[in-house]
């Protein structure tokens, strides 16, 4: 029979550990560095992150669980004799270039699942690395902010809604014309550059949608704020409206309209057109 894991203390000690870890390293972020590569998601790997990642790992290895690392960073890695029983996906840091840049707004995100596949993923953290706020979830069980439950907001209209969207790619000139329409009828407009904590903020009440649909975002920074959205109340769905669902890997790519309660949620997809 399989042990059952008690994953959020772990989480916990993962996310303090990485706190240590890194701390040093913020103090010299406009010192030069050595180039370290490409990471895993195909962007450039930074010190801090890999610092942060490792921070992770070597938590996890104390605890002395069977695992695999699906992160940003190092791609696919297994550790221990049965690393198929839990799949541990990781953005180290999330918001790499607001931490290097001085903007506070930075997180990161780890997420537990069963297998290497968004619906599957039970446990999950997202932790503001700056404000210290902690974003936590269990299947079943709800969402909470430092220890509170937390329940989306109740607006139902866009001209009182706060809405994130990232419109941060190449493809802005094939991506912004699907949302003029939306734009238009939305007075509060916001890209904070963290998208799992901005999807937390959906979570709590914080704004009221957040939308990405350029196909550039990667499951790795989603993986935990799903769980925290849907275990919130909140929705998150496909463009179309579909459930949404992804291979969990630091290459796939998905597009969603997460949304603070359905008939906001209906509201956008309706103004929202086809690629």
């Amino acid at each position: 029979m399989k042990k059952q894991i008690d994953w959020l203390p772990i989480l916990i000690q993962c996310r303090d550990n990485l706190k240590r870890q890194i701390a040093p390293l913020l103090k010299t972020l406009k010192q030069p560095k050595p180039s370290l590569g490409i990471g895993a998601g195909g962007d450039p790997i930074k010190l801090v992150d890999l610092t942060a990642e490792n921070a992770i790992t070597e938590t996890l290895k104390e605890y002395g669980l069977s695992f695999t690392l699906i992160s940003e960073e190092s791609g696919i890695k297994n550790y221990g004799e049965n690393p198929e029983e839990n799949y541990v996906t990781v953005d180290p840091i999330d918001g790499t270039t607001n931490l290097m840049r001085g903007i506070p707004f930075y997180a990161t995100s780890i997420a537990v699942s069963t297998k290497p596949e968004l619906t599957t993923v039970h446990t999950a953290m997202v932790t503001d690395l700056f404000h210290g706020t902690t974003y936590t979830a269990k299947k079943g069980e709800g969402a909470q902010r430092d220890n509170k439950k937390i329940i989306p907001s109740e607006k139902v209209t866009l001209e009182d809604a706060v809405v994130g969207i990232d419109l941060n790619t190449y493809r802005a000139s094939e991506v912004a014309p699907r949302l003029t329409s939306l734009i238009e009828k939305t007075k509060h407009i916001r890209h904070l550059g963290a998208n799992a904590l901005e999807l937390c903020y959906v979570a709590d009440g914080t704004t009221d949608a957040f939308i990405d649909i350029r196909g550039k975002l990667r499951t790795t920074d989603t993986a935990a704020a799903w769980l925290i959205i849907n275990e919130a109340g909140a929705k998150i769905t496909t463009p179309k409206g579909e459930p949404l669902n992804a291979k969990l890997d630091p290459k796939e790519k998905l597009t969603f309209i997460a949304a603070a309660n359905q008939k906001i949620h209906k509201t956008i997809l309706s103004l929202i057109k086809e690629a």
